[in-house]
């Protein structure tokens, strides 16, 4: 079968009618609702079970005839399959409505990451966002898998077994009732304090990855420095305190289990006890003043444990509410946490109110123009690095954008790609304004590379397809030759590369993002940020001429501080003149 991108499933489903959406999210939640009131119920069905043994057992006393307990025992075993079925079923639906809440969880904390600029400040780390999505997430099943079902059960069985013991026995149905309370009180001491303990132990151990996959992309420097042993010892105290958090947690979830173990048992063995000397003519009292039969004080020692079993399941479970709820906060905080630096035109981009997006082909004939309409640009509104940007670029123009370090070239271009907010001002790509439901599709039409373009952990074809669908093997292979990688045979599209482009050179990895670029025929503006930076002089003028090559019909800005190339542009740009200080 064919495989699809995420992105091709997203717009697949937002392309689907909204009354659709609706009801199919409206039958997931019914359908999750069914199940946990099925999952519920279904213990009702062992009073019958145990009103069926008692019954058999004292028929057996009195008179033992094959025939009448051949007929209780298929009685039994039947509604014994039928709560088993019961359960089965509840047990599937509420698997598919957990995991499609974790799925959703999910999604959310990814879409209030992709909705930030990744150049904010306030991002969360990596490791922190890695850890909240991959590990802590998978806490969220259990707690929707296990813990509701059980409270659900909790609400609805003991009620009705105590209503059947009452039938009987008030006196029974007392003791189970003054036992009851003492467990959820014990369990909302517990709870509290196994909550925090795994908040703490969460968090703990999400501060750990985030130091670990920092300090493995910075590897190199700490090796050539000599402080490889110091972070080592480090890291290793860091997993002692996770290792410590993690055992306090235990720790308080067995002390819930042997609490509830223990008032159950207590009030158990009261029962049995108040049964015993009744039936022995002890204790008459208790039993609506009638002396019970021996079928109805088995049939209240059968319900005894059952009265508890639901409350068992919730002890169970409390440690999977405090670790669920702990994942679910910091899963809130990546999706509720306000960014300061917001994408253009994402908001409408993830609610699927975007126009759909135009299918790929070849490059316009006419490329793009861009105009920049009293722009101001930074990372702070309050304090904005330039003010009151005039600029235009005719289509297929190359213009090179220069000043001093500081002064604010990436933070333009990085305005123009749309990976920056605008503090004031218009970017305008042709006649449309890079902003709202047309973000997106503009983007669409740029080609970015960045002072240091990220190369992934993977093959060449991965790097240079990045996933896409519709780059095949043949457009890597044209790409790689375009960007003059071609006669590199150490450079083949099954060629395995490091991450952070270990095996490249700069100028080999500035020209696989080069190889990127030509990738996607419909970007008709492409916008560079120092690619000449850090090369040498040979290194830099083959990539300057292969640039030219590659960018003939297309709108180019490029941000440089390399005379050499900044000669070669149609047209030089000091972005001083609009700078704000």
């Amino acid at each position: 079968m064919p495989r699809f991108s995420a992105a091709a499933q997203t717009a697949a489903t937002r392309a689907r009618p909204r009354w659709r959406r609706r009801w199919c999210a409206l039958r997931g939640r019914l359908g999750a609702d069914l199940g946990a009131g099925v999952y519920a119920a279904a213990p009702w069905l062992w009073i019958a079970q145990a009103g069926l043994l008692a019954y058999a057992v004292e028929q057996l006393t009195q008179a033992p005839e094959a025939l009448p307990l051949l007929g209780l025992a298929l009685a039994y075993a039947v509604v014994g399959g039928v709560r088993a079925t019961a359960e089965a079923w509840a047990q599937r639906r509420l698997f598919r409505a957990a995991q499609a809440h974790v799925s959703r969880e999910r999604s959310r904390a990814c879409a209030a990451l992709a909705a930030s600029s990744p150049l904010d400040r306030a991002r969360a780390s990596s490791g922190h966002a890695a850890s909240a999505m991959a590990e802590q997430a998978d806490a969220l099943l259990p707690w929707q898998l296990r813990y509701r079902p059980a409270l659900a059960r909790v609400v609805l069985v003991p009620p009705a077994i105590v209503l059947a013991v009452a039938y009987f026995s008030w006196l029974s149905a007392l003791i189970l009732l003054l036992a009851a309370p003492l467990i959820p009180m014990a369990m909302v001491w517990i709870g509290w304090r196994a909550q925090a303990a795994s908040q703490a132990q969460l968090q703990s151990l999400g501060s750990m990855q985030g130091f670990l996959l920092d300090r493995l992309r910075g590897l190199a420097t700490l090796r050539a420095l000599g402080a490889v042993e110091t972070t080592a010892l480090r890291l290793h105290a860091w997993a002692q305190e996770v290792r410590q958090r993690t055992m306090q947690v235990l720790r308080i979830a067995f002390l819930s289990s042997a609490a509830l173990e223990l008032f159950s048992a207590l009030a158990v063995a009261l029962v049995a006890v108040y049964i015993g000397f009744h039936l022995l003519g002890e204790l008459p009292a208790g039993s609506w003043g009638q002396r019970l039969s021996l079928g109805e004080g088995l049939f209240i020692l059968l319900l005894a444990p059952a009265f508890f079993e639901p409350l068992r399941e919730l002890a169970t479970a409390w440690h999977d509410k405090a670790a669920g709820q702990a994942a679910e906060q910091a899963l809130h905080r990546l999706q509720h946490t306000h960014p300061f630096l917001t994408l253009p035109g994402v908001a409408e981009e993830l609610v699927g109110t975007a126009p759909p997006a135009a299918p790929d082909g070849p490059p316009v004939n006419t490329p793009a123009t861009l105009d920049l309409d009293h722009l101001s640009v930074g990372y702070d509104a309050q304090a904005p690095v330039l003010e009151h940007v005039q600029l235009h670029v005719a289509a297929g123009e190359h213009i090179a954008l220069v000043g001093a370090s500081g002064c604010g070239k990436s933070t333009l271009l990085a305005t123009i790609a749309g990976l920056l907010p605008a503090c004031a001002g218009t970017v305008r790509i042709g006649s449309t304004p890079l902003e709202g439901r047309h973000a997106h599709l503009l983007r669409r039409r740029m080609a970015w590379i960045g002072q240091k373009p990220h190369i992934f952990c993977g093959t060449v074809q991965d790097n240079v397809a990045l996933h896409r669908p519709e780059v095949g093997h043949g457009h890597v292979l044209s790409a790689l030759h375009q960007a003059g990688l071609a006669p590199s045979a150490r450079i083949a599209p099954s060629t395995s590369l490091g991450e952070g482009g270990q095996g490249l050179s700069g100028g080999e990895a500035m020209r696989l993002a080069l190889a990127r670029a030509v990738a996607m025929p419909q970007a008709d503006i492409w916008l560079l940020d120092e690619p000449t930076a850090h090369l040498d002089r040979d290194t830099a003028q083959a990539l300057v001429d292969a640039l030219l090559q590659l960018a003939q019909g297309r709108t180019l800005v490029v941000a440089t501080h390399d005379g050499a190339l900044a000669a070669r542009m149609d047209r030089i740009v000091d972005v001083r003149t609009w700078s704000a200080a």
